[in-house]
Parts: structure tokens; sequence; C-alpha cells
């Protein structure tokens, strides 16, 4: 989500506090009516969700709340059964995974898993899949152009001189997507020689992003000619006019699975379950329909204008919590 930017009731860390306070009262220690949904979503699929959900569900007061994927589980975790969250939206699987003693069994509310492929559903079902988030090399042509630079053709050409200031990356550490980047390379080159690339990539990263939105909101504005970001949201900015380019490399695309979670503290409301019921099946499948077109329902299979076709993905195995703990530990680059 852009630093800032708010829809209706789509409120940011700043003002936590605030709203928290205001819900210490009705159910729960919650007004009755009162939801509060934490997602790491970007902002155009956060106002469509809040737009969708407000009509839904007019006489439930909803606010929803960006975070970078950390922070929610940060949150999760320090607040843990008193926490001031019902939903979690949008939360990359290693992060849930992580926070899974604070989240409700999805049974017990009665939740169809049927209607997903098999294979990305959680043995726990403590959340539900939401999206398959691929990740790809962006360009601003404009930007190569200003600073006569040809079009990277590999990784390695990012290693360049030239490129010194003019490349923007999520930090893993913060980012789902900044680690599945890391993830990616050290599965194909092994850790020491990824660790090393990414060791020189840095000098030419004008910020490693805290979120992963981050690289295509500074390609967007010119502030950088190369991103390391989310394929989708690239196709968005493109099919609003803006002028950018989708790469893959060798190595083909990166990719993380995110998904929807109900508090263990807040299952036995009925707004929460039926605001993430409507939430996690029919804006899952709208989603997947608008913007994140990777398959992840069983008779669903979207197109979305501009999204590539036939994208090669990149190895993720080994893709657990107590690998991305420990890569975390070792990344030392800001």
């Amino acid at each position: 989500m852009k630093a800032g930017k708010t829809f209706g009731k789509i409120i940011t860390g700043a003002v936590l506090g605030i709203a928290a306070a205001a819900l210490l009262s009705g159910c729960g220690g919650k007004a009755e009516n009162k939801v509060v949904i934490w997602t790491s979503g970007e902002d155009y699929k956060n106002a469509f969700y809040l737009e969708e959900l407000e009509k839904k569900f007019p006489d439930y007061d909803i606010d929803l709340e960006y975070m970078n994927s950390s922070t929610i589980a940060a949150k999760v975790l320090e607040e843990g059964e008193n926490c001031s969250c019902d939903i979690i939206c949008s939360e990359e699987y290693g992060y849930l995974y992580k926070c899974e003693d604070y989240l409700a069994n999805l049974d017990d509310i009665k939740f169809d898993f049927s209607a997903f492929l098999d294979d990305i559903v959680p043995e726990s079902h403590k959340f539900s899949p939401e999206l398959k988030n691929g990740g790809c090399v962006i360009i601003n042509p404009s930007v190569l152009a200003e600073h006569k630079i040809e079009k990277p053709t590999s990784y390695e050409d990012l290693l360049a001189p030239e490129y010194k200031g003019l490349i923007s990356m999520p930090n893993p550490n913060s980012s789902g997507t900044g680690y599945m980047f890391l993830r990616q390379l050290t599965n194909e080159w092994g850790e020491d020689k990824a660790f090393e690339y990414f060791e020189k990539l840095a000098d030419n990263v004008l910020a490693f992003t805290s979120s992963g939105s981050g690289p295509v909101n500074a390609l967007v504005q010119g502030e950088v000619a190369v991103g390391l970001g989310m394929t989708s949201q690239a196709v968005v900015e493109i099919n609003d006019g803006v002028e950018l380019e989708i790469l893959f490399f060798e190595e083909g695309s990166p990719y993380s699975m995110y998904g929807n979670a109900i508090l263990a503290s807040s299952a036995d409301r009925q707004c929460v379950k039926d605001v993430f019921n409507y939430l996690a099946t029919d804006l899952c499948r709208a989603d997947n329909e608008r913007y994140f077109p990777d398959q992840i329902f069983k008779d669903f299979a979207p197109e979305v204008e501009g999204f590539p076709k036939n994208i090669k993905y990149g190895n993720m195995s080994n893709d657990t919590l107590a690998e991305k703990e420990r890569l975390g530990a070792k990344w030392k680059f800001e």
C-alpha cells in the first residue's frame, strides 16, 4: 500500500491506539458489531474489499488496517489472546504458521475448504488460501533511457555500476515479497552465492523497502529504474496507463502463498464469522479474478488483462518457517 493513502475506513498503524480504545465495549470486550481486519494487501485491493464488505454488511462497523506482513505477525504474537484484531487478511503463509497458536480452527466455524486446490490448504485448517503471489523484475523504460542504460537481461546485469541508486527491493525481514526473491535465489544458486549476490546488489539499491509494494511505487514515481516486486501490482499499474515493463529472468518467477485467518479470541463473535466467510470465499474469488489470477480454486482459472501467460515459476522448495527465520537472521542489508 502507498504510504499515507487511506480509503474510507482503511486506517494506518498510527491510529491503532485510538481504534483499539474504541473497541472496548460489548461482546468479548469489543463493540458488538465492530470487526477489525489487519491486511498486508495493496491499496487498490483494500479499497475494493472494504467497499464490498460495507455493501454486504451495512450494519457492521468494519475497519481495514494496512500493515506489512512481518508487523502483522509481530503484533499478533505480542498481543496474543488479547489481540485487538479479529481477522488477518492477505498474510504470507510462513507468518500465519508462526501465529497458529492464536488462530481459530476454521473447522469450528464450518468453513468450506473443499473449493480450494488440495495442495494449498494448510493441514491445521487454521487459515484459508487467498492468493498465489508471483514476483518479477519490473523496469521503468523512461528512467533507463534517461540514464542511457540498456534493458537488463539477467540478475547479474543489475550489479553493473550504472544501476547504482536505481534499484528497489523489499526487505526479506519485513516483506513476504522480499523473502520470496531471497528464497528462490538461495535454492537456484546455493546460499553462499545468493548472499554474495545480494551483498553486491545492495550497493546499487536505493532502498530495501519495508513492504512488497515499495518497489513498484518507486517505479511509478520515477525514483528508480528497476524494482523487484509483485507481478500483480505491476499489471495493475500498467493497465492504469503507467509505462512499466515486466521481465522474467532465466531463474523464473519466485512466488509465495497468502491466506486469511480469524483470531481465536474473536472466533465466537457472529459478526466476525459473517465477515470472514464472505471475505475468504466471495471476495477471495473476486480477488483471484481481478488481481491474482494464478489458480487456487478447483473450478476457477481466471485471466486478467495484461497478466503474463505461461509464467515459468522458480524453485521455492524448503519454504519453511524455520528457513525463513534462519535466512532472515543472516540478512544484514538495509
